[in-house]
């Protein structure tokens, strides 16, 4: 690890500040999530069915997923900095065509356009990494995701208001106005953190084997993908749930949809907060418990016939815990695994997170579909956080495995 200047605030000659890096995140995150509420208002303005409006999620998060793949080698190759600073500019003309979306099928396309914000996500991760050592990497990914949880929160409800208020074409004003801000932001204060800029691709694929070949990687990647695709499902399914089997409003559904990112901010404040101390081995294994557990009395409650907006959000809090401490933490693990190619294993562990997650949101909202209950919904949540606790336990007894033989 290379030691860098202390950041400065607007001064694109050091590394960014933390402030730079949550709102860069939290764009990202806030795209996904704002115009949630909207999905029915969407659905009836251009005449569809819902299992076509929803794929505005699943399409988006497929795109992100595929686009990672490429997004951490091309920062490794030209630098953090240009990467985020072209993506934003694309974001924000696939926003304006969101806007203006003619039809369905424009909407879906400019939709897909928009996952070049996906960048936030990746490369805020990868500059952490390039600057601090692993167990201090995943205290300072927590402290960025738990200032980014902020945004999920309010960003429904904001979502919600909008539409109420102005119809759901406002919402992507909104995007565009932040997007704008973001830009100025992140020229102003980006300074370029990746040292090992100008690596061809050619040698990057040469070390993609020893990074795929990692049993370890792949642990740690499958425990974040499947906490995740927890989050992800419920980002597919909620919408439905809200509108069509709990008959909330908007601006009500917002409000509800913002339950996990109250677990997420804790979550990740005890990531940022015990992350050096204690490692991050057993802050995934707890967040990976608490979801599990959560959801499982979740599914208990609903075949007890305890249904209705209240029992269903209030457990979703128990995926935002798992999440908060989860995610950080097996990111600044996979990313250790060859410190040299952060990049681009930050954008190989987001494809398989996301890619699992837009599957599992298109799931969601098909096993939904006609549904008087949220029923569905719940059994695929638990069963994501189930394999997720599986794939940390794989990874604990692969380290003392390890450990044994050297």
């Amino acid at each position: 690890m290379t030691t860098h200047a202390r950041p400065v605030f607007l001064d694109r000659s050091t590394p960014p500040h933390i402030v730079t890096l949550v709102l860069l995140a939290g764009l990202s995150a806030m795209n996904m999530s704002v115009f949630l509420p909207s999905l029915p208002a969407m659905t009836e303005h251009f005449g569809t069915d819902y299992t076509v409006m929803q794929l505005s999620v699943s399409l988006y998060l497929a795109t992100t997923a595929v686009m990672q793949i490429f997004i951490g080698p091309l920062s490794d190759r030209f630098g953090r900095r240009p990467v985020v600073l072209w993506a934003l500019v694309v974001f924000l003309l696939a926003t304006l065509g969101c806007m203006l979306a003619p039809n369905v099928e424009v909407f879906l396309a400019c939709r897909m356009a928009q996952a070049f914000v996906a960048v936030g996500l990746v490369l805020s991760r990868a500059v952490v990494r390039d600057m601090y050592p692993q167990n201090e990497a995943a205290s300072r990914i927590g402290y960025v995701t738990m200032g980014m949880s902020l945004v999920p929160m309010f960003a429904p409800m904001i979502g919600g208001l909008l539409d109420e208020l102005f119809g759901w074409r406002a919402i992507f004003v909104f995007l565009m106005m932040s997007g704008g801000a973001l830009g100025w932001l992140c020229w102003r204060d980006l300074g370029e953190t990746a040292t090992s800029t100008g690596i061809r691709f050619a040698d990057q694929i040469r070390d993609y084997p020893e990074l795929l070949l990692s049993r370890r990687f792949w642990g740690y990647a499958m425990s974040a993908a499947f906490a995740s695709g927890a989050f992800f499902a419920f980002l597919g399914g909620a919408p439905y749930a809200a509108d069509h089997i709990f008959g909330l409003t908007p601006f009500w559904a917002g409000i509800c949809f913002g339950a996990p990112a109250i677990g997420y901010t804790f979550g990740n404040f005890l990531s940022g907060r015990f992350a050096a101390r204690v490692g991050i081995n057993p802050l995934i294994l707890l967040g990976t418990a608490i979801a599990s557990v959560g959801l499982s009395v979740s599914v208990l409650l609903g075949a007890l016939g305890v249904s209705g907006p209240v029992p269903f959000f209030a457990f979703t809090t128990t995926v935002g815990i798992g999440n908060g401490l989860v995610v950080p933490n097996a990111s600044a693990g996979l990313l250790s695994v060859r410190p040299q190619l952060a990049g681009t294993a930050s954008g190989l562990g987001g494809a398989i997170m996301i890619g699992g997650g837009a599957a599992l949101s298109v799931l969601a909202g098909v096993l939904l579909e006609g549904r008087t209950t949220a029923m569905p919904l719940q059994i695929l949540m638990a069963a994501s956080s189930a394999l997720s606790l599986i794939a940390i336990i794989y990874v604990i007894l692969r380290e003392r495995e390890l450990q044994l033989a050297s």
